[in-house]
This record gives structure tokens, C-alpha cells and sequence, in this order.
């Protein structure tokens, strides 16, 4: 008994009511590298900055020490400042100070202060090695601490926690109620 070649063709096509469908293949294989792209980076240490920096784009390692929260505040308004968002400093001040703060407070590891602006609205993260996210908890009337959340409902537009491969990131965003932005300053 003989066996016979089959010759098999080099692209996989896609059937569909017997029209083949390769834009629908790379449709496919389009959408799968967005979700994986992520996932096949190489991982940037919290020690090191995220990226390179952009325009509308900052970030920095921090240290863990208490005078880490005054770099983050002045980092912050540095940064809003040469953005020409001044008015956002004092909110944005607040909330880094926080989540800073509990950072140094209820993880180990590095820590990362990121910044972006995007269109009208400012997303600060502050990324951890800690995969647990915030807990909610009641607070005494006369407590010092433990305020973090409130401060975050009340006065940023969103925040929330997200895991990440390295543990958790932070984050809050800040709508700049004025329009028409232009360049950054300087």
C-alpha cells in the first residue's frame, strides 16, 4: 500500500460559508498579541523609572524612607506645574502623600510614582511589590490614621487597585476642569 503526500497549504484559512476569511486569521492573531504584548515584556524593577519618559509622561523610583513622601509631593507639583496644571497641585499633593505613605506603611520592596496625562484627566499610580489591595476599614472619631479611602472617594474623580505581575498598582485620577490645554511650560 502506497501513502500519498498531501501537500498542505503554508496559511491557515478560515472558512466561513465557504469563503475563505485570511483578514479574519489576522484579525485574530492581532487581537491575541494586544492581550499578550503585556505579558511578553520584560518587567522594569519599581527601582528603576517605568519607561522611557514622554511629554505627558512621568515617573520615579522611590526609596523606602519617610522623606519619601516629601520627594512625592515635590515631584508631583514639579511635574503639574511644568504641565500648567497648578490648580491640580494641592489635590494631587494630598492623595500622592497618602498613597505613599501607605505604601511605606503596609509593604516591602521598592516603590514607583507615575504620572500621565491624558487628555483632561491625571492618572497618578503609585506601584507596590504588595499584590494585596487597600483595605477599608472603621475608623475611630479620634483616630490619626486610617482615613486613606475616604480621601480617595472624596476627592479624586476614580481610583482603585490593580494587581500586576509584580505585585499591585495604586492609582487615582484627577479631571482638569479646565479646557483647552496646551503644551507644557518651559
Amino acid at each position: 500500500m502506497a501513502v500519498q503526500a498531501i501537500d498542505e497549504p503554508r496559511t491557515l484559512r478560515l472558512r466561513r460559508g465557504g469563503r475563505s476569511s485570511r483578514a479574519g486569521g489576522h484579525a485574530w492573531i492581532a487581537r491575541q498579541w494586544a492581550l499578550w504584548s503585556r505579558m511578553l515584556t520584560p518587567l522594569r524593577p519599581l527601582d528603576a523609572p517605568r519607561g522611557r519618559a514622554t511629554v505627558w509622561d512621568a515617573s520615579w523610583p522611590l526609596r523606602r524612607e519617610p522623606t519619601s513622601v516629601r520627594q512625592a509631593r515635590r515631584l508631583v507639583t514639579g511635574q503639574l506645574a511644568h504641565w500648567g496644571l497648578g490648580h491640580l497641585a494641592e489635590t494631587a499633593e494630598l492623595l500622592v502623600s497618602e498613597t505613599v505613605t501607605n505604601a511605606l506603611r503596609h509593604t516591602r520592596g521598592p516603590l514607583r510614582l507615575n504620572l500621565r496625562l491624558c487628555g483632561s484627566r491625571l492618572l497618578c499610580e503609585v506601584e507596590d511589590t504588595e499584590s494585596d489591595g487597600p483595605v477599608r476599614g472603621d475608623v475611630d472619631l479620634d483616630a490619626e490614621g486610617g482615613r486613606g479611602t475616604e480621601l480617595l472617594d472624596l476627592l479624586a474623580d476614580a481610583w482603585g487597585s490593580v494587581r500586576t505581575a509584580t505585585g499591585k498598582t495604586i492609582w487615582f485620577e484627577l479631571r482638569d476642569g479646565k479646557a483647552g490645554r496646551g503644551e507644557p511650560a518651559g
